[in-house]
């Protein structure tokens, strides 16, 4: 029984060992992809169709949020790529305190706020247009939101007599989102910076067709990364949605 025991621990050794460096290798080929992109080397990566680009999200863990210079450089590289509307989101709103010292080193960006629903009219085009989020925005969103619509239902209630009980559908919140100007547009792409493989709060009604890549740590960001997630995500054809 012993060395039977002894031989089951051998073998899962020998398969983590396996595993371990199955990964390692994917790790370095990941790596060695980036470098190449970077390096002009692969030639497919060259060609970009921003057209189907129109809003890319970046959501970067709170922690890494702190890294401004970081941010700065990855900005900098999506202003080089072409990329003309950014959604910088974080949990706790560390982007949008370091927003004047984000915008005063960006040239070509300008912060862009939703003042109407035809949002698609207000962004100039020789320049990157950043909108600033954190979670909180998604909450205050969705409490006005509700509010307008519950006294929109108790004033068409006194008028009409209806008092029967209303139930409100996602056109309905989504229209009551664009009437506060929250209801910004929605991004095609999503690119997660941080530990964790999810939209970290991100305001869910702005996402339901949205393609979502992980993209790893802040501190370990590569050029040859973010042209690769960009370029997949351009050459996918999309059957359904937007």
């Amino acid at each position: 029984l012993q060395i039977g025991n002894l031989g089951l621990l051998l073998l899962w050794h020998i398969l983590h060992l396996f595993v371990s460096i199955w990964y390692f290798l994917l790790g370095l080929a990941y790596v060695l992809q980036s470098y190449l992109i970077s390096g002009g080397v692969l030639k497919s990566y060259k060609a970009l169709n921003l057209g189907k680009l129109r809003c890319l999200a970046i959501v970067i863990e709170s922690e890494e949020a702190y890294q401004t210079s970081k941010v700065i450089e990855l900005l900098r590289w999506l202003e080089a790529i072409g990329v003309k509307r950014v959604c910088l989101y974080d949990t706790e709103g560390v982007l949008k305190k370091s927003k004047e010292a984000i915008l005063n080193k960006l040239k070509n960006a300008s912060e862009f706020k939703v003042l109407s629903s035809a949002y698609e009219d207000l962004v100039d085009q020789n320049h990157m247009a950043l909108e600033f989020l954190s979670f909180s925005d998604g909450k205050e969103a969705v409490t006005k939101a509700a509010n307008l619509l519950f006294v929109k239902y108790l004033k068409l209630a006194k008028s009409v007599g209806d008092h029967e009980a209303k139930i409100f559908t996602e056109p309905n919140m989504d229209e009551a989102l664009k009437a506060i100007s929250c209801r910004g547009p929605d991004p095609d792409l999503l690119l997660v910076y941080g530990p964790a493989r999810c939209h970290l709060g991100f305001p869910a009604w702005r996402i339901r067709y949205t393609e979502i890549v992980h993209m790893g740590q802040l501190k370990s960001m590569r050029y040859g990364s973010l042209i690769k997630a960009i370029y997949r995500f351009t050459t996918v054809r999309q059957n359904y949605g937007k």
